[in-house]
Order: C-alpha cells, then structure tokens, then sequence
C-alpha cells in the first residue's frame, strides 16, 4: 500500500495543485450596501471628483510654480525671489485647483448621468462624459472651439480608459 501511494503521489500532488479551493460566497453588510448606495448617488461622486480634482490641481500649480525662475533674477535679492516664488504659486495653484475641480466635476456628473440612463458601464460613456467636459471648458472660445474641445477631450478620455483598461 506504501508503494502504491509512493507511485501515484506526483500525479495525485499536481491534481491537489490544480484544484483551488471555493470560496463561500460573502453577502455584503449592511454597512456596505449603504455605502454602495451613497457613492452611486452622482451628486456625491461628482463633489468627490470635484474635491479630488481642485487637490490634484492645487499640488500640481504649486509644483510647476516652482519650477518657474523670475524674468529679472539677477537684480532681485533672496527674500524677494523667495515673496515672488511664493505668489506665483499662490496664483497658479488656485488657478489649477479651480479648472481641476472644474474638469473632474464635470466629468464625473456627465459619465455618471450617462451610465444611469443607459443602465451600461462601457466605453460609450467616457466618450459622451470626455465630449461634455471638453465642449464644456472650451465653450467660451465659441462653436468651433467647443467642437474642437469636445472631439479632444473625448479622444484624451478614450485613450486614458485604454491605458487603464477599466471597461472589459
């Protein structure tokens, strides 16, 4: 019998290897049906992306604020460098953080407005949400502009999505 098991151990080790274990399905808690529920509400996903974005834009123009040298450096001391450095990424990091939170807000209102009344998560409605913002942010530039901003950014947002490979 030790023989037997010896002889038929390598085949029997790889069937054990090949099954995985099944897991029990988990239902969700209660806790988590609520927050499913209060993240799929678009008001709070587009706050959120809002919020996110005017962050993501605020250290963004801190950041290439400072990488910015003044035009008349040489004749400027230390402390006037350093009060010039410090408004221009004042400036700048309110100026980023505003179109940021403007751009995810917008954004995020359109992509879930458009998953909503389809009842589909595809790529579709990153085409639709990416043509808004882009026509959106560009509209004060005219017909033309809009068109332009909204081609750009749909195409911006199919080529991120691709990169991400979020949508199966």
């Amino acid at each position: 019998m030790a023989e037997e098991k010896a002889t038929e151990s390598p085949a029997a080790a790889t069937r054990e290897v090949e099954k995985a274990p099944i897991e029990p399905l988990k239902m969700p808690t209660v806790e988590e049906i609520r927050g499913q529920d209060i993240w799929n509400n678009c008001a709070v996903r587009s706050v959120a992306s809002g919020v996110m974005g005017g962050g993501l834009g605020l250290m963004m123009g801190m950041f290439l604020a400072a990488l910015d040298n003044p035009i008349n450096q040489d004749q400027m001391t230390g402390k006037q460098q350093f009060i010039y450095t410090a408004k221009q990424m004042g400036s700048r990091s309110w100026s980023s953080a505003k179109a940021f939170a403007v751009m995810g807000f917008v954004f995020s209102a359109a992509e879930c407005v458009v998953e909503k009344a389809r009842a589909k998560h595809d790529m579709t409605n990153t085409v639709v949400a990416g043509c808004v913002t882009g026509g959106t942010l560009s509209a004060r530039g005219g017909p033309k502009a809009a068109c332009g901003g909204c081609a750009m950014f749909a195409a911006f947002s199919v080529a991120i999505e691709k990169f991400l490979d979020r949508h199966d």
